[in-house]
């Protein structure tokens, strides 16, 4: 057995002959453990968000088994546990809602626990982010297994993307271009396989900044759930995370500065989720990386989308993989000198570039050449104004070319009930050129910040033919989703931010390619509308009944730094706590 030439962490609880030795071994002992298993053999904690409220992750105990076969061939020993799942297809209001509750779970699990080193098994889309925030927190040897992306999905002869194509059928029915059955045949071909959304939504999208960041192993964004190369992967990754204790490899010696700009390129050129800004902006605060919105608009910019997925393009990941995957977007960001730290450290030991400096490439339509590109310019937008001060995102790959430079009246709604009780009235005043409004869905204002800002189009419009509007809201959207969509305007209406003062006929002025979101009211009148609302009146009667509820609320920060609560940014290491007894 392969010996750590220093004290491990587990030692702490394992290796001592006195009382409390004797009783932290004890009774791991009535699980048929033999002693030899104690004697100074590094302990990989595989922590498994499993659950079959989460369906994306629920095939993870077999990949669990595959990482405990790797870990012990390694010469450790696994011991799994789980923590709270917060699977995005169940949870109300949001499972935004929970991202922070999950990463509590997983810091403190960590720490408490005799843990020389952590496998993260992630995939849904805030098991990935909440899993990370709460391992950068503890700064132990971590590694990142993702559970990969469902298979394609199929419906009248067609490939079909999960996610994506709910929100195309749903607005045809309401256009009245399909009948509800057609809408409802769609249903069971969506999702075919365990696994996550197979187009390059948020899951995929934090799958591939995982990897892009270096905590994963090269490959891991993209094999297919059911492909038997992710349980390949698994195996090897149980290897690589003994080696990791050995060479006390921390998750902060990869989390650098350096790794989130090479994580931000590669979300332009995948055309990745908006909400990749509010994930990687609180894993940044966690391990103590200064990131910004800036950081967003300095590296992302100018980068063009080479990854030819929906819902910016055609495909899904099960072609992306076949293309190449991962490695060979990063190979070909780093052929064109656009890849901004090549010498950046994985998780492997090696630096990005030798990962992928002879990544194949299969298929050039899904993975573009860089001169051919799905998009020119698929980098963030960041926007600033009167109308957020602290900033709004849009995705430019997934936007109206024509919409992104837009001047309209404002059609308003006051929360998303009101959004819901009104899109679909025939005597709405609204016609294709308005921008629609959305307030108080931000993360105090529909606690945890759904994704309701891809607001539908109103049905008359949609029956006149029209595909795409601006609109605007606090809210978040899914990374599934797609339209000329500007979201976490900060501060969020319900923390007094310059969005609860719009009112209906405003104009409204957006360019995204000059990063401007203006509200055409002068300082005074909209200091005057301001000071007439209570925009915190909602969320402060909320609170009031207690519970995770009231501290999201009062501890919650705004978008443009991550929703993290404000008393859990920061490294706060994995000290071995003091004795229970």
């Amino acid at each position: 057995m392969s010996q750590s030439p220093r004290r491990l962490r587990s030692a702490e609880w394992f290796g001592t002959a006195d009382k409390n030795g004797f009783m932290y071994r004890s009774w791991m002992k009535n699980q048929g453990i033999p002693d030899h298993e104690f004697q100074g053999k590094p302990i990989i904690g595989i922590c498994n968000t499993w659950s079959e409220l989460t369906p994306c992750n629920a095939h993870f105990r077999k990949l669990a088994e595959h990482v405990k076969k790797g870990v012990l061939e390694a010469g450790g020993y696994p011991v799994e546990f789980p923590v709270f799942s917060n699977g995005e297809s169940n949870l109300r209001p949001t499972a935004m809602f929970t991202r922070n509750l999950a990463s509590m779970d997983v810091e403190e699990a960590i720490r408490g626990n005799p843990l020389d080193a952590v496998i993260l098994l992630v995939g849904c889309d805030k098991t990935t982010p909440a899993l990370l925030m709460g391992a950068a927190s503890c700064d132990i040897p971590t590694l990142v297994v993702t559970g990969g992306p469902m298979l394609n999905g199929k419906h009248e002869g067609k490939d079909i993307g999960s996610g994506t194509v709910v929100w195309k059928l749903s607005e045809e029915v309401k256009a009245g271009k399909i009948s509800l059955h057609d809408f409802m045949a769609a249903e069971a071909g969506m999702s075919r396989s365990a696994g996550t959304c197979n187009t390059m939504g948020t899951a995929s999208t934090m799958a591939c900044m995982a990897e892009s960041l270096g905590t994963s192993l090269p490959h891991n964004a993209a094999i297919p759930a059911v492909d038997s190369r992710r349980y390949v992967l698994a195996h090897l990754s149980g290897n690589r995370i003994v080696e990791m204790v050995h060479e006390d490899l921390k998750l902060s010696k990869v989390l650098t500065k350096q790794a989130f700009e090479n994580a931000i390129r590669t979300n332009a050129a995948i055309g990745g989720s908006t909400n990749a800004v509010i994930h990687l902006q609180a894993i940044a605060g966690r391990i103590g990386v200064d990131l910004t919105l800036d950081d967003w608009t300095r590296i992302g910019r100018g980068t063009p989308t080479i990854v030819d997925l929906q819902p910016s393009g055609r495909y899904l990941m099960e072609e992306f993989y076949y293309a190449g995957g991962l490695p060979a977007v990063l190979r070909r960001l780093g052929e064109a000198d656009r890849l901004p730290h090549k010498d950046a450290l994985t998780i492997n030991g090696k630096t990005l570039w030798e990962n992928v400096e002879d990544a194949p490439l299969y298929n050039d339509a899904v993975i573009r050449p860089l001169d051919t590109p799905l998009r020119e310019d698929g980098g963030m937008c960041v926007m600033r104004g009167n109308l957020a001060p602290n900033g709004a995102v849009l995705k430019p790959s997934a936007a109206t070319p024509e919409l992104m430079s837009h001047r309209g009246r404002a059609v308003v709604f006051e929360n998303f009930d009101d959004y819901k009780a009104r899109i679909n009235d025939p005597d709405l005043d609204v016609t294709a050129d308005d921008i629609l409004v959305m307030k108080n869905c931000g993360p105090r204002g529909y606690h945890g910040m759904a994704e309701v800002g891809n607001m539908g189009l109103p049905s008359k419009l949609l029956e006149q033919g029209v595909t795409d509007m601006v609109r605007i809201s606090d809210a978040r959207m899914s990374g599934t989703a797609y339209g000329t969509v500007v979201l976490h305007v900060a501060p969020e209406a319900a923390a007094g931010g310059p969005l609860a003062a719009v009112r209906n006929g405003d104009l409204i002025a957006l360019d995204a390619y000059a990063s401007t979101l203006h509200l055409e009211v002068d300082d005074a009148e909209l200091a005057a509308r301001l000071a007439e609302a209570d925009p915190t009146a909602e969320s402060t009667q909320i609170a009031s009944t207690g519970g995770y509820r009231q501290l999201y609320i009062e501890h919650v920060l705004q978008a443009d730094q991550g929703c993290d609560f404000d008393f859990l940014v920061g490294c706060r290491g994995a000290e071995v706590p003091r004795h229970s007894h």
